[in-house]
This record gives structure tokens, C-alpha cells and sequence, in this order.
């Protein structure tokens, strides 16, 4: 049983262990080891209870002595794992423990019903007794022992590792305090194991040991605070230049690199004041030290911050190279009386190469966008003016026919002069359609042209739906009556939209759709080609719809790329392409492509409302362009 002694060292324990969380709970900001600490010594404080609890329990009351019994166990199984968590927040800085961590509290959790449950069992005691002869244990009371065991040697060895591979005297003594914290119950754990010579409360007396070298290693040793760290050890290892100045002047200290790169130069040493190492050409030359001076000086009398660039000479034994920094000179105020400066020169050195590399990477893709603008631009206006030449060479066709029918006719007597003037009629016609081709053309070359000086010029003008339509069925007139197809279309309601930009912009996107249909449309001996608008959510949809073939799905995951075509070698692959630029560009939308349930393909444009506006019109719905 538990001896009046150890009674009294554990009463005193538990009073140690509630005033301490009192105190702890007026921290308004724990860390997680300060966490894991008081669960450790908030376990310990229940163990303490149970053990006392035995104390006062009689003998004869073997229920009473086995719940107490139960809690200890309770207790001693969680203890080892708050340990080992303890020493891997140490060693591997943690600020929150990784989810898989609590994989840990497995073994402890078993334990805790194992040992709950043991009349049902027996596999923590099959004898209970409260002398130490008489006590049979189960087999698990192996598992318990060896997990136990386990978490304090990993503990353990996680300080020692560390300890090994970080030399700083704080935290070989903080490894200190918990080697020595681990090592006091793992110790007398296994020798109460191997003999009966040790009382009962051998091992709960020894977790007295960590739970103190513990508290001291974390509240008093400041376990994760950056305050107590040994500074220069930890300044050395930044590549940054590091300096501290008195309020005079006086350098107080500096890191390894301020060593190297500067303080080596101007014979910079601790107790020496920085203004006594710039010499006469110094301040004619404004080097480093002496701007650095004059920073301090302006950080002085505006009581802030100064921040500036510096550029170093560095003498490399082989040479010179040129490193580059931002200089920081920040004043320390204590109390607000001013006690001194941190100076920190940031090396920007790589930094200002990367964007010289940068500039001169973004210069060299500027040029070969330059140059594949310049590319597209020819390309689109090849094939926006294939169109017109081709309606202008029919037109010329028609006109050679023309001619030669008056040339053939003119010794027929049949033929009167009203005939020729019909023929005439008709040569005006064609020389008409010549114009507007032309005109068109002009058109396109203008805006090719406005393109090229300025691609992000805004054009703030309007035009209508109806507009739109009936030029780019004026300059497709002669390509759909050669095809046999005719236009239908297909208006929503009574609206009339006009839309804000270039109308020469879209004609050449609304004629590159209608030359597809036309082809597709062709492939089944002609028939009606629908020019649809309409709103749909927040856009405003323009859409040609034709019965052909169709296009396949390879082809229409791609389709509004570079050098995708449905038209075989009957397409360069660059109308839809370029149509997708010029919606994107100039008005913000995009292009689309879809099924026709009838049979073929919807292709269109789909442009933001916020460059339409609505307007009444008496139009119906179903106007016809025959072709």
C-alpha cells in the first residue's frame, strides 16, 4: 500500500499541480507544448487523486481500491504519449499536430477500456489485490508495459538526436532537462518490472521527475521562443547583412556576412562608432558606409523607418563582382526613447537579374508576338478577301458573257436596241456588285490597317442586328445564288439590338459562318441557311444554323484554333480562328459551336449585354433573303 510519505509528497504534488493551472489559465495565449505540459500535468494531478483515493479507501472495500486502481491505470497510460508528443513539438517545431499523430493514443485508448473492463476478461489482472506478492497479471499488461516503455526511449532519442545536431547551450540544456525527464521513469519503470524490491509507487513518484525538468525546460528555459535563442548563432546562418548601432553610433553587433562583405572593407569592429570608418574619399565617393550614415541620420530625425538601394563592390580574390541591396534602417525605441538602430541590407542582387532576364525574355516575346500578329493579320486578310474576289471575279465572268452575247448579237437583225439597253442594265448590275466587293475590300484593308496601329483603340460607335445582316447578305449575295441556298432569318421578337464597335469587325465574322454554311449546305445540293439572334441570359447570341453534314467531334474540340478546318483541303483552318480573336478582342464574347437537331451544326458568337442596347423595331419574325 501506499505509505504515509509518499501520501504526503503526492498531496503536496497535487497542490503544486492546481496552483499551477491557475496560473497558467491567466496566459491569454498558449502554445502547443504549453498544451500538451498541462495535459501532462493535469494527468499526473488525477493519477495523484486515485492514488490518494487508495489511501484513504479500507481494505476490506476492494471495489472502491479497484476503481481507484483503474484511474491511475487510466492516467499512467496517457502520461508516456504526452511525453513523446512533448518532445516531437520540440524537435520538429510544430504549431499544430498532424492528424495521423493521434494514431498514438491507440494503444492508451485500448488500455483504458482493457483495464475498465477487466472483470469481464481478466487481461489486466487476473488476481487484484492491494499487496504487490499477491498481484497476477494478464497478458496484456505486456502491451501496456512495452508501449509505455517504447514512448519514453523514442522520446528519448528524439533528444539526443537533437541535441547532437543543434550545439546551441539553450537547447543542449533544454535537451537536457528532457532526456533526463524521460530517462527517470523509463528507468525505474523497468527495473519495478524485473523486481519486487521497488514499492508500489515507485513508478507514479518518478513521473514527479519529467513533469518538473519538463516545466522548466518550457516555462523557465522559454522551450520555441525566439527571445531566448542564442540571436547570433541563429543571424549568422541568414544570407542578409545584419548590424546593430547604439543610439551614438556604436556598432553593437553584426553577422557573419556583414563580416565578409563589409566590415572587413571599412575596418568595422564592435565598441568602434561607424562614422569613425569612413574616410576622406569615402565621403567623396558616397559609399556604402557613408550613405548608410546619412540614412541613420534621417532615420534619427524622422523617427521612422528609411529604406534604400545600395550597390556594393565586392573583391572576390579573382576579381570584382557588383552585388546589389535594399537597405533598411529601422530605429529602436525603448520606452519610447530611442536606444538604437537595426540596419539589414537584403540582398536583391539575383533578384535584379531575374528581372533583367525577365525584361529582356517579355522584350523577345513581344517581338514574336509582333511578328504572329503580323502573321494573322495577313492571313485574315487573305481570307477575308477571298470573298469579294471571288464575287468580283463572277461579277467579271458575268460581264464577259454579257459582252460576248452583244458581240454576237450585233449583225442580228432580230436583236433591237431595247435588247441592248437590257444588256447594259444588266452590265450596270454586275459592275454594282463590283463596287460594293470593292468597297468591302477597302473596308477590311482600313480595318486591318487600324489593327496594326493600334489593337486596343475602342470604336464608339453602334450598329443594329439588321444592319449587320443585311451587308453581309449583300456581300454573299453572288455566293449563295451560285450554291442554290437562301437565308432565313430567325429574329427573337420584335427587338432590334444594336451593338457597341466596328460593324466591319463582325461583317467579317457573320460572313466567315456564312461561307462554311454555304459549303456545308452545297454538300446537300443547297436548301435554307437560318441567320438567328437572340438573348440568352447575359448575352446576346448571333448564330448561323445549316442542314449539312455536320461536324465531327474531333474536329469541334478544336475548331476555333489555329489550322483546324471541317473543310478538308478546301480550308486553311484560319476563318474561325481569326473570327474568335476578333469576338474576343473587340467585344469581349466568345464563339460557340453546337448540333443541329435537324441535321448539321450551329456555329455563333455570343457577346455581353453590356455592349448591347435594345431598340423597337416593326420587323416580324421569319424574314426570308432569297440567295
Amino acid at each position: 500500500m501506499i505509505s504515509d510519505f509518499s501520501a504526503a509528497i503526492f498531496l503536496a504534488a497535487l497542490i503544486a499541480i492546481i496552483l499551477f493551472f491557475i496560473w497558467s489559465f491567466k496566459v491569454k495565449r498558449l502554445q502547443l507544448i504549453h498544451k500538451y505540459y498541462l495535459m501532462l500535468a493535469g494527468s499526473y494531478g488525477l493519477c495523484v487523486i486515485a492514488l490518494l483515493g487508495m489511501k484513504l479507501t479500507p481494505r476490506d472495500n476492494v471495489t472502491a481500491l479497484m476503481f481507484w486502481d483503474a484511474w491511475t491505470n487510466t492516467m499512467g497510460a496517457l502520461m508516456p504519449v504526452f511525453c513523446l508528443c512533448i518532445a516531437l513539438i520540440f524537435v520538429k517545431g510544430w504549431e499544430q499536430m498532424p492528424k495521423k499523430s493521434m494514431l498514438l493514443f491507440l494503444i492508451p485508448v485500448i488500455t483504458i477500456l482493457v483495464v475498465w473492463t477487466n472483470p469481464l476478461h481478466h487481461l489486466h489482472y487476473k488476481v487484484f489485490s492491494t499487496i504487490k506478492s499477491e498481484i497476477v497479471f494478464g497478458p496484456y499488461i505486456a502491451v501496456t508495459g512495452i508501449y509505455s516503455w517504447l514512448c519514453q526511449l523514442v522520446s528519448l532519442l528524439l533528444m539526443i538526436n537533437f541535441a547532437l545536431h543543434n550545439k546551441s547551450r539553450l537547447y543542449l540544456l533544454q535537451c537536457l532537462m528532457f532526456s533526463l525527464g524521460c530517462l527517470c521513469p523509463l528507468t525505474v519503470s523497468i527495473v519495478a518490472t524485473v523486481t519486487s524490491r521497488l514499492s508500489i509507487t515507485a513508478t507514479p513518484l518518478s513521473f514527479m521527475v519529467p513533469i518538473v525538468l519538463n516545466g522548466i525546460a518550457i516555462y523557465q528555459l522559454h522551450i520555441l521562443d525566439i527571445r531566448p535563442i542564442a540571436m547570433q548563432h541563429v543571424l549568422d546562418w541568414i544570407s542578409d547583412c545584419y548590424l546593430l548601432l547604439s543610439d551614438k553610433g556604436v556598432v553593437i553587433s553584426y553577422n557573419k556576412p556583414f563580416e565578409k562583405i563589409l566590415a572587413s572593407g571599412y575596418g568595422i569592429a564592435e565598441s568602434r562608432y561607424l562614422s569613425d570608418c569612413v574616410k576622406k574619399e569615402d565621403v567623396y565617393k558616397k559609399t556604402a558606409i557613408y550613405n548608410l550614415i546619412t540614412a541613420i541620420s534621417s532615420s534619427r530625425e524622422a523617427c521612422s523607418a528609411i529604406s534604400y538601394e545600395q550597390a556594393v563592390t565586392i573583391d572576390t580574390g579573382e576579381g570584382t563582382r557588383k552585388n546589389y541591396y535594399v537597405v533598411d534602417v529601422t530605429p529602436l525605441y525603448i520606452k519610447e526613447i530611442l536606444s538604437g538602430f537595426v540596419v539589414i541590407f537584403k540582398d536583391v542582387t539575383q533578384l535584379k537579374k531575374s528581372m533583367q532576364q525577365l525584361q529582356d525574355s517579355q522584350a523577345r516575346m513581344m517581338e514574336q508576338e509582333r511578328l504572329a500578329s503580323l502573321g494573322q493579320m495577313i492571313g485574315g486578310l487573305a481570307h477575308n478577301l477571298k470573298t469579294p474576289i471571288m464575287s468580283i471575279s463572277g461579277c467579271i465572268s458575268a460581264v464577259e458573257s454579257l459582252v460576248e452575247e452583244c458581240r454576237d448579237s450585233l449583225e442580228d437583225p432580230e436583236v433591237t436596241p431595247e435588247d441592248y439597253r437590257e444588256i447594259y442594265r444588266e452590265m450596270e448590275d454586275w459592275f454594282e456588285k463590283v463596287k460594293e466587293s470593292s468597297s468591302y475590300m477597302s473596308d477590311i484593308i482600313t480595318a486591318i490597317k487600324g489593327q496594326a496601329a493600334s489593337v486596343n483603340t475602342n470604336v464608339d460607335v453602334t450598329f443594329t442586328t439588321e444592319e449587320l445582316i443585311k451587308r453581309s447578305m449583300l456581300l454573299m449575295r453572288h455566293e449563295l445564288m451560285s450554291s442554290g441556298c437562301r437565308v432565313v432569318t430567325e429574329i427573337e421578337g420584335d427587338q432590334v439590338y444594336a451593338i457597341r464597335g466596328d460593324i466591319n469587325n463582325l461583317v467579317q465574322v457573320l460572313n466567315n459562318l456564312l461561307s462554311n454554311a454555304v459549303y456545308s449546305q452545297k454538300q446537300m445540293g443547297g436548301g435554307d441557311i437560318i441567320v438567328g439572334v437572340r438573348k440568352d441570359g447575359e448575352y446576346l447570341k448571333l448564330f448561323v444554323k445549316d442542314t449539312g453534314p455536320g461536324i465531327s467531334g474531333r474536329v469541334k474540340e478544336r475548331l476555333f484554333k489555329e489550322m483546324v478546318t471541317s473543310k478538308g483541303t478546301h480550308g486553311t483552318g484560319l476563318g474561325l480562328y481569326i473570327s474568335d480573336a476578333v469576338v474576343r478582342g473587340k467585344f469581349g464574347g466568345t464563339m460557340w459551336v453546337e448540333d443541329n437537331p435537324a441535321g448539321g451544326a450551329v456555329v455563333g458568337v455570343s457577346i455581353p449585354l453590356s455592349e448591347v442596347q435594345e431598340e423597337k423595331t416593326g420587323k416580324n419574325k421569319g424574314d426570308n433573303e432569297e440567295g
